[in-house]
Protein backbone atom coordinates (compact mmCIF):
# COMPACT_ATOMS: atom_id res chain seq x y z
CA UNK A 1 0.00 0.00 0.00
CA UNK A 2 1.89 3.03 -1.26
CA UNK A 3 2.10 5.87 -3.74
CA UNK A 4 3.55 6.01 -7.23
CA UNK A 5 4.54 9.39 -8.64
CA UNK A 6 3.13 9.45 -12.17
CA UNK A 7 2.27 12.39 -14.43
CA UNK A 8 2.45 14.81 -11.50
CA UNK A 9 -0.04 12.76 -9.45
CA UNK A 10 0.71 10.83 -6.25
CA UNK A 11 -1.31 7.77 -7.25
CA UNK A 12 -2.26 5.43 -4.41
CA UNK A 13 -2.31 1.71 -5.08
CA UNK A 14 -2.54 -1.50 -3.08
CA UNK A 15 -1.43 -5.01 -3.98
CA UNK A 16 -3.34 -8.12 -2.93
CA UNK A 17 -2.74 -11.77 -3.75
CA UNK A 18 -0.37 -13.27 -6.29
CA UNK A 19 -0.45 -14.52 -9.86
CA UNK A 20 -1.08 -12.74 -13.14
CA UNK A 21 -1.61 -8.98 -12.68
CA UNK A 22 -5.11 -7.54 -12.62
CA UNK A 23 -5.54 -3.77 -12.26
CA UNK A 24 -8.73 -2.83 -10.40
CA UNK A 25 -10.36 0.62 -10.77
CA UNK A 26 -13.19 1.92 -8.55
CA UNK A 27 -16.25 4.04 -9.31
CA UNK A 28 -16.74 7.78 -8.97
CA UNK A 29 -16.40 9.28 -5.44
CA UNK A 30 -15.49 5.82 -4.10
CA UNK A 31 -12.29 4.33 -2.77
CA UNK A 32 -10.86 0.81 -3.07
CA UNK A 33 -13.10 -0.02 -0.09
CA UNK A 34 -16.13 -0.12 -2.41
CA UNK A 35 -15.10 -3.53 -3.77
CA UNK A 36 -15.72 -5.27 -0.45
CA UNK A 37 -15.61 -9.06 -0.83
CA UNK A 38 -15.10 -8.80 -4.59
CA UNK A 39 -11.43 -7.81 -4.21
CA UNK A 40 -10.33 -10.72 -1.97
CA UNK A 41 -12.26 -13.11 -4.24
CA UNK A 42 -10.22 -11.87 -7.22
CA UNK A 43 -7.00 -11.98 -5.18
CA UNK A 44 -7.40 -15.71 -4.59
CA UNK A 45 -5.98 -16.30 -8.06
CA UNK A 46 -4.61 -12.94 -9.20
CA UNK A 47 -2.10 -10.29 -8.21
CA UNK A 48 -4.63 -7.48 -7.82
CA UNK A 49 -3.31 -3.92 -8.10
CA UNK A 50 -6.15 -1.74 -6.81
CA UNK A 51 -5.76 1.95 -7.67
CA UNK A 52 -7.38 5.12 -6.33
CA UNK A 53 -7.79 7.59 -9.16
CA UNK A 54 -6.99 11.30 -9.15
CA UNK A 55 -8.69 13.08 -6.23
CA UNK A 56 -10.20 9.87 -4.85
CA UNK A 57 -9.37 8.25 -1.52
CA UNK A 58 -5.69 8.45 -0.64
CA UNK A 59 -4.82 10.06 -3.99
CA UNK A 60 -4.87 13.83 -3.48
CA UNK A 61 -6.69 16.42 -5.53
CA UNK A 62 -4.49 18.27 -8.03
CA UNK A 63 -4.96 21.40 -10.11
CA UNK A 64 -5.42 19.22 -13.18
CA UNK A 65 -9.00 18.73 -14.43
CA UNK A 66 -10.43 15.26 -13.91
CA UNK A 67 -10.73 13.45 -17.25
CA UNK A 68 -11.09 9.83 -18.32
CA UNK A 69 -8.19 10.34 -20.70
CA UNK A 70 -5.70 11.63 -18.12
CA UNK A 71 -6.74 9.01 -15.55
CA UNK A 72 -6.06 6.42 -18.25
CA UNK A 73 -2.59 7.90 -18.80
CA UNK A 74 -1.95 7.72 -15.03
CA UNK A 75 -2.88 4.05 -14.77
CA UNK A 76 -0.92 3.14 -17.89
CA UNK A 77 2.09 4.90 -16.36
CA UNK A 78 1.59 2.91 -13.14
CA UNK A 79 1.51 -0.34 -15.11
CA UNK A 80 4.85 0.62 -16.67
CA UNK A 81 6.21 1.83 -13.30
CA UNK A 82 5.48 -1.57 -11.77
CA UNK A 83 7.00 -3.40 -14.72
CA UNK A 84 3.82 -5.37 -15.39
CA UNK A 85 4.20 -5.45 -19.15
CA UNK A 86 0.66 -6.22 -20.28
CA UNK A 87 -1.92 -6.49 -17.50
CA UNK A 88 -5.60 -7.31 -17.31
CA UNK A 89 -7.64 -4.23 -16.41
CA UNK A 90 -11.04 -4.23 -14.69
CA UNK A 91 -12.99 -1.08 -13.90
CA UNK A 92 -16.41 -0.17 -12.59
CA UNK A 93 -18.35 2.96 -13.69
CA UNK A 94 -15.78 5.82 -13.59
CA UNK A 95 -13.08 3.15 -13.37
CA UNK A 96 -14.62 1.30 -16.32
CA UNK A 97 -14.56 4.44 -18.45
CA UNK A 98 -10.92 4.86 -17.44
CA UNK A 99 -10.21 1.21 -18.28
CA UNK A 100 -11.78 1.59 -21.72
CA UNK A 101 -9.64 4.66 -22.37
CA UNK A 102 -6.49 2.76 -21.31
CA UNK A 103 -7.27 0.10 -23.91
CA UNK A 104 -7.81 2.81 -26.52
CA UNK A 105 -4.84 5.04 -25.67
CA UNK A 106 -2.33 2.43 -24.48
CA UNK A 107 -3.14 -0.88 -26.20
CA UNK A 108 0.38 -2.14 -25.47
CA UNK A 109 -0.26 -2.36 -21.69
CA UNK A 110 -3.66 -4.13 -21.73
CA UNK A 111 -4.05 -7.87 -22.20
CA UNK A 112 -7.75 -8.17 -21.38
CA UNK A 113 -10.32 -5.53 -20.51
CA UNK A 114 -13.38 -5.87 -18.27
CA UNK A 115 -15.67 -2.83 -18.21
CA UNK A 116 -18.51 -2.94 -15.66
CA UNK A 117 -21.44 -0.53 -16.03
CA UNK A 118 -20.18 2.14 -18.38
CA UNK A 119 -21.52 3.39 -21.74
CA UNK A 120 -19.52 3.97 -24.88
CA UNK A 121 -21.00 7.45 -25.26
CA UNK A 122 -22.35 9.91 -22.71
CA UNK A 123 -25.93 9.70 -24.00
CA UNK A 124 -25.85 5.97 -23.22
CA UNK A 125 -26.87 6.83 -19.63
CA UNK A 126 -30.59 7.03 -18.89
CA UNK A 127 -31.89 10.65 -19.12
CA UNK A 128 -32.59 10.81 -15.38
CA UNK A 129 -29.00 9.79 -14.66
CA UNK A 130 -27.73 12.55 -16.93
CA UNK A 131 -30.01 15.00 -15.12
CA UNK A 132 -28.42 13.98 -11.81
CA UNK A 133 -24.95 14.41 -13.27
CA UNK A 134 -25.91 17.94 -14.32
CA UNK A 135 -26.45 18.84 -10.65
CA UNK A 136 -23.08 17.62 -9.39
CA UNK A 137 -20.92 20.29 -7.79
CA UNK A 138 -19.79 21.52 -4.36
CA UNK A 139 -23.36 21.94 -3.09
CA UNK A 140 -24.30 18.41 -4.09
CA UNK A 141 -21.09 17.13 -2.49
CA UNK A 142 -22.08 18.84 0.76
CA UNK A 143 -25.39 16.98 0.66
CA UNK A 144 -23.54 13.71 0.13
CA UNK A 145 -21.73 13.96 3.46
CA UNK A 146 -24.32 11.66 5.03
CA UNK A 147 -23.56 8.95 2.46
CA UNK A 148 -21.22 5.93 2.61
CA UNK A 149 -19.26 7.59 -0.21
CA UNK A 150 -18.17 10.43 2.06
CA UNK A 151 -17.55 8.14 5.02
CA UNK A 152 -15.17 6.04 2.91
CA UNK A 153 -13.42 9.16 1.60
CA UNK A 154 -13.09 10.76 5.04
CA UNK A 155 -11.37 7.68 6.46
CA UNK A 156 -8.41 7.90 4.09
CA UNK A 157 -8.24 11.24 2.24
CA UNK A 158 -5.10 13.30 2.88
CA UNK A 159 -7.27 16.45 3.03
CA UNK A 160 -10.90 15.75 3.91
CA UNK A 161 -11.72 19.39 3.17
CA UNK A 162 -11.10 18.65 -0.54
CA UNK A 163 -14.39 16.73 -0.77
CA UNK A 164 -16.25 19.70 -2.38
CA UNK A 165 -13.39 20.02 -4.89
CA UNK A 166 -13.86 16.38 -5.85
CA UNK A 167 -17.57 17.06 -6.28
CA UNK A 168 -16.78 19.97 -8.58
CA UNK A 169 -14.28 17.98 -10.65
CA UNK A 170 -16.66 15.02 -10.94
CA UNK A 171 -19.46 17.31 -12.09
CA UNK A 172 -17.23 18.84 -14.75
CA UNK A 173 -16.17 15.40 -15.94
CA UNK A 174 -19.66 13.94 -16.10
CA UNK A 175 -21.11 16.91 -17.98
CA UNK A 176 -18.53 16.63 -20.77
CA UNK A 177 -19.93 15.07 -23.92
CA UNK A 178 -18.13 12.13 -25.53
CA UNK A 179 -18.67 9.36 -28.03
CA UNK A 180 -15.98 6.70 -28.17
CA UNK A 181 -17.77 4.50 -30.71
CA UNK A 182 -15.17 4.81 -33.50
CA UNK A 183 -12.32 4.02 -31.10
CA UNK A 184 -14.24 1.19 -29.42
CA UNK A 185 -14.45 -0.63 -32.72
CA UNK A 186 -10.64 -0.63 -32.83
CA UNK A 187 -9.95 -1.92 -29.29
CA UNK A 188 -7.32 -4.64 -29.55
CA UNK A 189 -7.70 -6.21 -26.10
CA UNK A 190 -10.16 -9.03 -25.65
CA UNK A 191 -13.04 -7.34 -23.84
CA UNK A 192 -15.90 -8.32 -21.57
CA UNK A 193 -18.70 -5.84 -20.95
CA UNK A 194 -20.74 -6.37 -17.78
CA UNK A 195 -24.03 -4.67 -16.93
CA UNK A 196 -26.84 -5.14 -14.43
CA UNK A 197 -30.32 -5.88 -15.76
CA UNK A 198 -31.50 -2.76 -13.88
CA UNK A 199 -28.42 -0.65 -14.59
CA UNK A 200 -28.17 3.12 -15.12
CA UNK A 201 -27.56 2.20 -18.75
CA UNK A 202 -30.33 0.52 -20.79
CA UNK A 203 -29.75 -3.01 -22.12
CA UNK A 204 -30.17 -1.65 -25.65
CA UNK A 205 -27.05 0.44 -25.18
CA UNK A 206 -25.17 -2.54 -23.76
CA UNK A 207 -26.03 -4.40 -26.97
CA UNK A 208 -24.91 -1.40 -29.03
CA UNK A 209 -21.55 -1.27 -27.24
CA UNK A 210 -21.13 -5.04 -27.66
CA UNK A 211 -21.90 -4.74 -31.39
CA UNK A 212 -19.01 -2.28 -31.77
CA UNK A 213 -16.77 -5.10 -30.51
CA UNK A 214 -18.23 -7.43 -33.13
CA UNK A 215 -20.65 -9.19 -30.78
CA UNK A 216 -24.32 -10.01 -31.28
CA UNK A 217 -24.25 -9.47 -35.03
CA UNK A 218 -24.75 -13.09 -36.17
CA UNK A 219 -25.37 -16.61 -34.99
CA UNK A 220 -22.27 -18.27 -33.52
CA UNK A 221 -23.04 -21.52 -35.42
CA UNK A 222 -23.51 -24.92 -33.80
CA UNK A 223 -19.79 -25.33 -33.03
CA UNK A 224 -19.29 -21.70 -31.90
CA UNK A 225 -16.87 -21.22 -34.79
CA UNK A 226 -18.34 -17.78 -35.53
CA UNK A 227 -18.34 -16.57 -31.94
CA UNK A 228 -16.37 -13.38 -31.41
CA UNK A 229 -13.62 -13.03 -28.81
CA UNK A 230 -15.46 -10.36 -26.80
CA UNK A 231 -18.11 -11.17 -24.19
CA UNK A 232 -21.28 -9.56 -22.83
CA UNK A 233 -22.73 -10.35 -19.40
CA UNK A 234 -26.04 -9.06 -18.04
CA UNK A 235 -26.31 -9.86 -14.33
CA UNK A 236 -29.90 -10.38 -13.16
CA UNK A 237 -31.36 -8.81 -10.06
CA UNK A 238 -28.71 -6.10 -9.78
CA UNK A 239 -28.47 -2.35 -10.31
CA UNK A 240 -25.64 0.05 -11.13
CA UNK A 241 -25.12 0.53 -7.40
CA UNK A 242 -24.76 -3.08 -6.24
CA UNK A 243 -23.46 -4.95 -9.28
CA UNK A 244 -20.00 -5.50 -7.79
CA UNK A 245 -21.66 -7.32 -4.89
CA UNK A 246 -23.18 -9.96 -7.20
CA UNK A 247 -22.01 -13.42 -6.04
CA UNK A 248 -21.66 -14.55 -9.66
CA UNK A 249 -19.30 -11.73 -10.67
CA UNK A 250 -15.93 -13.13 -9.47
CA UNK A 251 -16.58 -16.38 -11.31
CA UNK A 252 -17.52 -14.57 -14.52
CA UNK A 253 -14.33 -12.52 -14.31
CA UNK A 254 -12.10 -15.52 -13.62
CA UNK A 255 -13.67 -17.55 -16.42
CA UNK A 256 -13.06 -14.76 -18.92
CA UNK A 257 -9.51 -14.07 -17.80
CA UNK A 258 -8.66 -17.78 -17.91
CA UNK A 259 -9.93 -18.39 -21.44
CA UNK A 260 -7.12 -19.31 -23.83
CA UNK A 261 -6.07 -16.67 -26.34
Amino acid sequence: MTYAEVNGVSLWYEEHGSGEPLVLLHGGFWTIEMFGAFLPALAQRRRVIAVELQGHGHTPVTERPLRYETCADDVAALISHLGLGRADVLGYSLGAGTAVRIAMQHPDVVRRLIAISTPVRRTGWFPEVLAGMAQLGPEAAEGMKASPLYASYARVAPRVEDWPVLGTRMGELLRRDYDWSPEAARIQARTMLVFADADSIPPAHAAEFYALLGGGLRDADWDASKRVASRLAIIPGRTHYDITEAPSLPGLVEEFLSEPD
